[in-house]
């Protein structure tokens, strides 16, 4: 019986954690043990591969500037300040973002993880500085999860704002 009255507010918390309701999804990260669950595995086949990004996997909660489909098709990101120096603003935006951690990050290339506020879901963004000098590719996929009601999507877009707005 006590093993019923543990199991049911559980089982009611991850029911609403996938239907939406923030309400009964907050207490769901807060109970002990459950840190880290809904974090995934970090994908291990993702980086630039010849000159692009890797393809998303048919689900929508993918976004990629390598696209060839609408749904999950996002433009790249057009600059033309130095490579560096957007690099540098890109990095400090990184940094300044909650729950976001640079995973990789090289001269063209950088890997972040976001991770979601109320439950811990974990989405791997990557922002590759293609040769020609004046495009950023993007690429934003949740690790868990069919849909990420248009998290990913919403998120690179706004990347896009702050750094046209620092003169990139």
């Amino acid at each position: 019986m006590q093993l019923f009255r543990f199991l049911v507010p559980l089982l009611v918390s991850v029911f609403f954690a996938f239907t939406g309701s923030p309400a009964i999804a907050a207490p769901l990260a807060a109970l002990p043990g459950l840190q880290g669950v809904f974090s995934g595995t970090p994908p291990a086949d993702i980086g630039v591969h010849g000159t692009q990004l890797v393809d998303c996997p048919a689900s929508p909660n993918c976004v990629s500037s390598a696209a060839d489909d609408d749904e999950h098709y996002i433009a790249p990101i057009e600059y033309s300040a130095e490579p560096s120096a957007v690099r540098d603003q890109l990095i400090a935006l990184l940094n300044n973002q909650p729950r976001t951690q640079i995973i990789e990050q090289t001269d063209d290339y950088i890997l972040v993880e976001f991770t979601s506020r109320l439950i811990g879901f974990v989405d791997d963004a990557e922002f590759y500085f293609l040769p020609d000098g004046h495009t950023l590719a993007l690429r934003s996929a949740a690790r868990l999860g069919e849909s990420d009601l248009g998290v990913n999507r919403r998120r690179l877009e706004q990347f896009r704002l702050a750094l046209q707005s620092l003169g990139a």
